[in-house]
């Protein structure tokens, strides 16, 4: 019998999406987006020469430098990461959580993807020492390790890498003979940008390090797909970022055209939209440390949120009380608090943690409120936990995670 989406908790399809800000779309995005509808040019492999001028201008803001024939852009994360990991070949190493999509794109490339531990301070980075006795035991075993996926502001666990855990990190990984890819589409989601530092591993390693963002992160809507990555400066990032380009190219994978206009206009970083993705950072940090008191008083576990719409849970703690109401691994947990909260609300399983762990990512989206009014409003609010629905929100998760 086929099971339906509500009856099946496995497969990819039914995995969980980027948490998007909740927000309706700037004017001046729309009018970027409206203007080049008319115009049916088509966006070449890799974007256009205004497109990747601009995505040269993002990284070069960022202390990434490059010319716009380093860049390459995407119609989004997914099939971007998919292309550069064919192109580099080899099996792929990841952090123990990680993005719910990037183990699948190994598995449908046919390679092993080997997940190592994070350390106890912060996600999205594995522990050196980890990494490294996982590298001798795969190569031992006959496998091919050759690409390391990181990424210093972290989905799922929300956590902002310290620079040390990078740099020893990429040390032992560059030591290896591994590539490093940097995914930092939440880099510009961090809560408190003034208290907290991310460095990325190009800024240490230029000629080594490729980096990529998705930027449904902070600059587009999740329904305009966009995302683009720096190849380094070298004939070898060069052939890397060819190949790349020919895997686009055989999927088809370009920018259309109006979404790779309002992605120019977003991309330089005007007034405007950097204004808003900074309010929204703010708002989503205020309510996720509201989100994350809420599970510490409940007595579960979770780090610190930093950056991103989300926390990351341990209810391991709760264990007794949750098998009681027949929760005991994460995939019940993900159908009882995604029923009992009335949104998507994923378990550890889907980011390559152990199912039998009590793990969820909270999404700080549906606690704004439930249309983008309400949302509004909580933007601009000068205490949006003051706000009644977003207060009624959090009440509802603080119920849910103590009964």
């Amino acid at each position: 019998m086929r099971l339906t989406a509500a009856e099946d908790r496995g497969p990819v399809r039914y995995g969980p999406a980027a948490p998007g800000t909740g927000l309706p779309v700037l004017p001046e995005l729309v009018a970027a987006c409206a203007a080049a509808a008319p115009h049916p040019v088509a966006q070449p492999p890799g974007g256009g020469a205004a497109l990747r001028e601009a995505a040269r201008g993002y990284w070069w803001r960022r202390g990434l430098h490059g010319g716009p024939d380093d860049m390459a852009a995407a119609p989004g994360v997914r099939p971007l990461l998919l292309a550069l990991l064919a192109a580099a070949g080899g099996d792929v190493l990841m952090p123990r959580p990680c993005p719910a999509w990037w183990a699948p794109q190994a598995r449908l490339l046919g390679r092993a993807a080997y997940h190592v531990p994070v350390s106890a301070e912060a996600g999205g980075v594995p522990d050196p020492f980890a990494l490294l006795e996982t590298v001798r035991r795969v190569r031992a075993e006959g496998g091919a390790p050759r690409v390391l996926l990181l990424c210093p502001a972290d989905d799922p666990t929300a956590t902002v890498a310290p620079p040390e855990l990078v740099r020893e990190t990429c040390e032992a990984a560059l030591g290896a003979g591994l590539r490093v890819v940097s995914d930092e589409t939440w880099r510009d989601t961090l809560h408190r940008p003034h208290e907290t530092v991310l460095l990325s591993p190009a800024e240490m390693w230029p000629d080594e390090v490729v980096v990529l963002a998705d930027a449904v992160g902070s600059l587009l809507p999740a329904a305009w797909p966009l995302a683009v990555a720096r190849f380094p400066a070298t004939p070898d990032g060069a052939a890397l970022r060819a190949r790349t380009l020919d895997i686009l190219t055989a999927l088809g994978a370009t920018v259309a055209g109006p979404v790779a206009a309002a992605a120019v206009h977003a991309l330089g970083e005007p007034a405007a939209v950097t204004a808003r993705a900074r309010a929204a950072a703010t708002l989503h940090g205020r309510v996720a440390a509201a989100a994350h008191r809420a599970v510490l008083t409940a007595g579960a576990l979770a780090r610190t949120p930093l950056a991103g719409r989300f926390l990351y849970a341990d209810l391991g703690p709760l264990r007794p009380r949750l098998a009681g109401l027949g929760v005991t691994d994460s995939m019940e947990l993900e159908n009882h608090l995604s029923t009992r909260l009335g949104t998507a609300t994923p378990g550890g399983h889907r980011f390559g943690d152990d199912p039998a762990a009590l793990r969820v990512r909270l999404p700080t989206t549906p606690l704004l409120g439930t249309d983008t009014t309400q949302r509004l409003t909580a933007l601009t609010a000068p205490d949006p936990l003051r706000l009644p629905h977003v207060a009624l929100a959090l009440a509802d998760l603080a119920e849910a995670l103590e009964r």
